[in-house]
C-alpha cells in the first residue's frame, strides 16, 4: 500500500488511521510538537486496541492524505502537510461544513483536493480513547464524475478498499457536500444544545428530533436557493443512516459542548443564517439555534 498521511488524531482520524495500520500501510500521523510530544508518551487506543502511530520524520511526499482537524486548526494543519505534498498527493478533507477544500486547494496548490465527507460514522473520543461501532462511508469526488472514475479517484478508492473502509464516488458530488452539511446542521447543533447521544434523536416521539429535522429543512431552501438540488427524500436518507448509529455515542459537536469547548457553531447555524440573508431565505430555526449555541459558549468560557 502507498504512504498516508493522517493530521487529527481526534474520533474520526484516529478510527480510520487504525484501519489503514491493520492493513499493513506506511501510515504517517502529521503532528505538531506539542502533540507529538504527548502522543509518544501515551498511545492512542482505538476500540480496545493501543496504536502508537509512526509520526512524520521527513518530507517525502504522501500519495494521500486524510484531514480530520476541527475547522479552528485547519490554518495550522495546511502548515504542517505542506512538506508532505508531492504532485500526485490526493487530499480528502473529512472536516464539517462546506469550505475547507476551497481553502486546502490555495493552501496546497500542488496537490489534487477532490470533495470529500464522511457519513455516518460514530466515533468517540475521550482522552486518548477512541470507540466506534459504525465506521460509515467516505463519499468522495470532483464535483462530478463517470463511471468509471478518473485514474485518480480510482487509485484513491483502490487505498481505501485496500484499508476495509467504505466509499463511494458520487455522480453528483456537490449533493452529497451539501446533503452532509444538511446532517451537521441538524444533528451536531441539536445533539450540542442537548447534549445528547444519538438515542434521543433516534426517538420519534422526542421533540428534539422534530427540531433537528426542522433545522434541515432550512438548508434545503439556502441550498435550492444556491443552485444544488435537495430535497425532503434527502432527510429520510439521513434518518436511515440514524437509525444505524450506536445509540448511546454523541456527535463531535455534542461532545465538545459536554467538554466546554467551543463548537462549531459558526460552520453550521452561522453560515445557514448568512445562506439566507444573502438570498432572502427566513432561517429561523438556525437563527435561534445560533443564538442558543453561542450563549452556551460564551458561559463556559
Amino acid at each position: 500500500m502507498s504512504r498516508i498521511h493522517v493530521v487529527g488524531l481526534g474520533a474520526v482520524g484516529a478510527s480510520y488511521a487504525s484501519r489503514f495500520v491493520e492493513a499493513d500501510a506506511d501510515l504517517r500521523v502529521v503532528v505538531d510538537p506539542t502533540r507529538a510530544e504527548r502522543y509518544r508518551a501515551e498511545p492512542t487506543v482505538v476500540n480496545g486496541r493501543p496504536y502508537r502511530f509512526t509520526q512524520l520524520g521527513d518530507d517525502l511526499p504522501a500519495d494521500l492524505v486524510i484531514v480530520a482537524v476541527k475547522h479552528p486548526h485547519l490554518g495550522e494543519a495546511i502548515e504542517l502537510l505542506r512538506p508532505g505534498i508531492g504532485r500526485d498527493t490526493v487530499v480528502l478533507s473529512l472536516l464539517n461544513g462546506i469550505g475547507s477544500e476551497d481553502r486546502l486547494r490555495a493552501g496546497l496548490p500542488g496537490a489534487h483536493v477532490p470533495y470529500a465527507i464522511s457519513v455516518g460514522i460514530d466515533a468517540v473520543r475521550e482522552g486518548r480513547d477512541v470507540r466506534y461501532t459504525s465506521l460509515g462511508r467516505i463519499i468522495f469526488g470532483d464535483a462530478t464524475n463517470t463511471d468509471p472514475p478518473t485514474p485518480v479517484l480510482s487509485r484513491v478508492a483502490g487505498l481505501l478498499a485496500q484499508a476495509g473502509i467504505p466509499h463511494l464516488v458520487p455522480t453528483d458530488m456537490l449533493h452529497e457536500l451539501w446533503w452532509k452539511f444538511l446532517i451537521n446542521v441538524g444533528v451536531n447543533q441539536v445533539s450540542a444544545i442537548a447534549k445528547a447521544p444519538y438515542r434521543v434523536l433516534q426517538d420519534r416521539d422526542q421533540p428534539a428530533r422534530q427540531v433537528m429535522i426542522a433545522a434541515q429543512h432550512e438548508v434545503i431552501a439556502v441550498a435550492n436557493a444556491s443552485g444544488i438540488a435537495l430535497d425532503e427524500s434527502d432527510i429520510e436518507r439521513w434518518l436511515h443512516v440514524l437509525d444505524g448509529l450506536g445509540p448511546d455515542n454523541y456527535t463531535s459537536m455534542a461532545q465538545d459542548a459536554l467538554a466546554g469547548r467551543p463548537t462549531e457553531v459558526d460552520i453550521f447555524a452561522g453560515a445557514v443564517v448568512e445562506l439566507g440573508r444573502r438570498a432572502g431565505v427566513p432561517v429561523p430555526v438556525n437563527t435561534t439555534l445560533y443564538g442558543l449555541l453561542k450563549g452556551a459558549e460564551a458561559a463556559a468560557r
